[in-house]
């Protein structure tokens, strides 16, 4: 019993030293780069969302249409 306690610590311990050796190897955006990337992505998705909602509503007009 003891011996599977050792094995699974060992085995957790290793994994959280790769975890961090992992987390070394990041290299992290400066902030213009992040703002960039941000404004970027929220004006993306800005855009589908009113692209998907004027095609929302083209449907739903059609639908009515050939309904009534």
């Amino acid at each position: 019993m003891a011996e599977s306690e050792a094995k699974s610590t060992g085995k957790l311990s290793g994994f959280f030293k790769g975890v961090k050796a992992e987390f070394k190897k990041i290299v992290w955006p400066d902030r213009l780069t992040l703002m960039k990337q941000t404004v970027a992505v929220v004006v993306v998705s800005i855009v589908t969302g009113a692209l998907i909602a004027v095609i929302d509503r083209a449907l739903q007009y059609g639908i009515n249409f050939l309904i009534r």
